[in-house]
């Protein structure tokens, strides 16, 4: 049986039109939501991932920052965070659908600000 390939997206901030990954994965099940990027060493430029549905995240177990832009069910960002270093944890973020995972320093370098709009695409 072939393996299972994984989707790949492509997420720009509509509002300052600008790219945060063109390799994007997408966790949506329960065990790829847990897992995460666990077990990775690193994300490199233009990778990342989405979580849905996620109200929060940690780094426990990581190697390295990351940058995080959480989203409503109208893929606006209602909270970024820049650097969540490892072994820590985000805020609780009710209104969040989801997550987008990103190498630290892409949130800054694609000026992503609360109130942005996401589109996810093909890339």
């Amino acid at each position: 049986m072939p393996a299972r390939t994984q989707l790949k997206l492509k997420i720009t901030n509509l509002s300052k039109n600008s790219v945060l990954a063109d390799q994007a994965s997408m966790a949506t099940s329960l065990f790829s939501r847990m897992k995460g990027l666990l077990g990775k060493d690193s994300l490199m430029p233009g990778e990342g991932l989405a979580i849905s549905p996620c109200s929060s995240i940690h780094t426990f177990g990581m190697r390295f920052s990351i940058d995080a832009a959480f989203y409503d069910r109208d893929y606006r960002v209602i909270a970024v965070i820049s650097g969540l270093r490892p072994y820590r944890a985000s805020g609780w973020y009710p209104r969040a659908r989801g997550v987008v995972e990103l190498p630290a320093g892409t949130i800054r370098a694609a000026l992503v600000s609360v109130g942005d709009e996401l589109l996810f695409s093909s890339p």
